[in-house]
């Protein structure tokens, strides 16, 4: 989801960009975009595609809530990650290259739950101990060797990405259909978010701002409670609905260990990020919805 996102927003800033992939076959002609082979489990990457590179953006990684949380789908959702960093950094060091950048997704998974008193965290807190912290810690780790090459590395770590083309949003909507607006648990968990399109702004910014080093929280200045987007949400699409609960017990036999981060309460800052100069265009996420309503119902 994010990457098509992004693939059109340098397309639309004038950069030429290669996509790497495991699959080549039936792949649109599109002008400035080309695809080039990796293969992470085997550790082959097609050099030639490297070496044309300026900047690198590191998306890769299995869904972390695509599939339940067995011993073999959590070692993957770590290995996906780690390995396709070890892949780039050994391909980077062992070739001749002109990369600059490489910009890094991570997830404010981060992060542990709100603690009282309320401290919203920011980058200098340490990776909770939880399996997502301590991924999301193993992610970070896997790509800092790149600073040793002479490459700067910036990490984002995003919150919910709300977007109409997958992830949170659509599931959200999907009980609307049926006049519920689902409320997760007591609904207080505060949600920290960001709109699809100011998160490949900030991608770009990652490329363009040579100041920008480190680890910055991608999530907009006003998170919100589960209850306050899912209300938020049923109003922007303007239909009957029904505030309804999930209990939390229904959510931990439906999902499993899942279930934790989606009841989580995170308030995350993004300060950091904005004494960068970076702007938002959605604040607020009355703003973010009404866009992405808007873009929605033009298509």
């Amino acid at each position: 989801m994010v990457g098509k996102a992004l693939t059109n927003a340098l397309l639309t800033n004038g950069y030429r960009v290669i996509i790497l992939s495991r699959h080549l076959n039936d792949r649109p002609v599109i002008a400035n975009l080309s695809y080039a082979l990796w293969n992470v489990k085997e550790q082959e990457i097609d050099i030639t595609a490297l070496q044309e590179a300026d900047h690198i953006i590191h998306l890769a990684g299995a869904g972390v809530v695509d599939k339940k949380w067995t011993g073999a789908y959590k070692k993957e959702i770590v290995q996906s990650r780690t390995e396709s960093s070890r892949l780039i950094i050994n391909s980077l060091a062992k070739n001749t290259n002109k990369v600059k950048t490489v910009v890094n997704a991570s997830a404010v998974g981060w992060y542990g739950a709100d603690t009282e008193p309320l401290k919203p965290f920011t980058e200098n807190d340490p990776a909770d101990t939880s399996f997502l912290g301590q991924t999301c810690k193993l992610w970070e780790q896997s790509i800092e060797p790149v600073t040793t090459l002479g490459k700067r590395l910036v990490k984002f770590r995003i919150g919910i990405v709300l977007s109409n083309d997958g992830g949170a949003l659509v599931e959200f909507k999907k009980p609307l259909q049926f006049g519920v607006a689902a409320v997760l648990g007591n609904g207080k968990q505060v949600v920290s978010w960001i709109h699809i399109d100011d998160l490949c702004r900030l991608f770009i910014a990652g490329i363009e701002n040579e100041d920008l080093s480190g680890s910055y929280n991608a999530v907009s200045p006003n998170p919100v409670s589960n209850k306050t987007l899912t209300i938020t949400i049923a109003k922007a699409e303007k239909k009957f609905f029904i505030p309804m609960h999930v209990p939390a017990f229904v959510l931990q036999i439906m999902m499993g260990q899942r279930s934790i981060e989606v009841l989580k309460s995170a308030t995350v800052s993004c300060k950091k990020l904005l004494s960068t100069g970076f702007t938002f265009k959605f604040n607020t996420i009355e703003a973010a919805l009404k866009n992405l309503t808007a873009t929605k119902d033009r298509r």
